[in-house]
């Protein structure tokens, strides 16, 4: 992911993981940005206490924090709405799912960079996307992994995320 994000922007002061559970890509980013700061959005208490050990045990607590919650709730969250250049996600749900928990997080200007199955058809449709102020994505391809970059050209409406669990039972797209 790292590779891919190199293309496409700086490393970012701040970033955000949705659905961090065993930390990848969180923590080998973090590894790599010695400068930045991170917040890890787990909502599963086991997964959560295995983050908060693996940042104490690399000493990182003081650049990473785990947030044991829904994406969605963190969402709406004014501590982190509009806080992040960059939201990564990595087997975190579908597109719609994904777009609608990680544009809430993104300032403008930032990236939402999503890791694709191989050989995916196009999922992401630019209208859809559009609500959530997302613009036109690309699909990228780094050494065989496959990754969907998308811009935050404006701030995510206040209406989303929409309640824990809605974006799920019924998607944007």
């Amino acid at each position: 992911m790292a590779a891919a994000l190199g293309a496409h922007s700086s490393v970012p002061g701040s970033f955000a993981d949705l659905g961090s559970g065993g930390g990848v890509p969180a923590l080998v980013l973090l590894g790599l940005w010695v400068e930045s700061s991170a917040v890890l959005i787990e909502a599963g208490r086991r997964r959560a206490g295995f983050l908060l050990e693996c940042l104490d045990r690399l000493g990182w607590a003081d650049r990473g924090q785990v947030v044991e919650a829904r994406a969605e709730d963190v969402g709406r969250d004014v501590a982190y709405r509009w806080g992040f250049e960059l939201v990564t996600a990595r087997s975190f749900g579908s597109p719609a799912v994904t777009a609608e928990c990680g544009a809430p997080l993104l300032a403008v200007g930032g990236t939402l960079v999503v890791s694709e199955p191989p050989s995916a058809p196009d999922r992401w449709p630019d209208a859809p996307l559009s609500q959530l102020g997302l613009g036109p994505g690309s699909s990228i391809e780094v050494d065989g992994f496959h990754f969907r970059v998308l811009p935050q050209d404006r701030l995510c409406q206040d209406r989303f995320p929409r309640r824990t669990g809605v974006p799920s039972k019924r998607p944007l797209f």
